[in-house]
């Protein structure tokens, strides 16, 4: 593996483990040239997917695009790297599990938004601003009431009480 610092092509693993659910191989690797430690992620290729844009362009699918959108909306919020990393690759699992070779950008937007939602609001507030283009104020407030609204629905549908008792065992008899 070539040094990112260097440039130098050799480098010794130091560590090897499981990341992504199992869906990668994170290594961290140190230069035998310049001594200096970097990380690398080893994933399985996939068959390719097309990312269908608005303007009707197509192109690779990039998961590193979703997680640096993720990255700008979480700006200075507590929001861990692993987290938006888990995010960015339940997106990309359900979009590789759809089978499909093309997938429309709003359909990966629309994901990652509904995911972000439960994640931080601010963030997915700042992602929404960017995907959905608001124009004006009018519009990201539209959207913070809309978000408030779904909140308020959510609370509302946990403090209902069932109509019917649900056996421990979960059985539906």
């Amino acid at each position: 593996m070539r040094c990112p610092y260097c440039g130098h092509e050799d480098s010794r693993v130091l560590d090897s483990r499981s990341s992504e659910e199992g869906r990668a191989i994170r290594r961290r690797r140190e230069c035998v040239r310049c001594g200096r430690r970097f990380t690398t992620y080893e994933r399985l290729e996939m068959t390719p997917l097309l990312v269908v844009k608005r303007d009707g362009r197509r192109e690779p699918f990039d998961r590193s695009k979703i997680l640096g959108g993720l990255l700008k909306a979480r700006g200075k919020r507590p929001i861990p790297t692993e987290v938006l990393e888990a995010l960015a690759s339940e997106v990309e699992q359900v979009v590789r599990n759809r089978g499909e070779r093309e997938v429309a950008s709003i359909l990966i937007g629309e994901l990652v938004m509904e995911r972000l939602r439960t994640v931080d609001e601010v963030a997915y507030v700042r992602f929404a601003s960017e995907y959905r283009r608001f124009s004006d104020v009018a519009s990201i407030v539209e959207e913070v009431e809309r978000l408030r609204a779904r909140k308020a629905r959510e609370e509302l549908l946990q403090r209902q009480v069932p109509l019917l008792p649900i056996p421990e065992d979960g059985s539906t008899r």
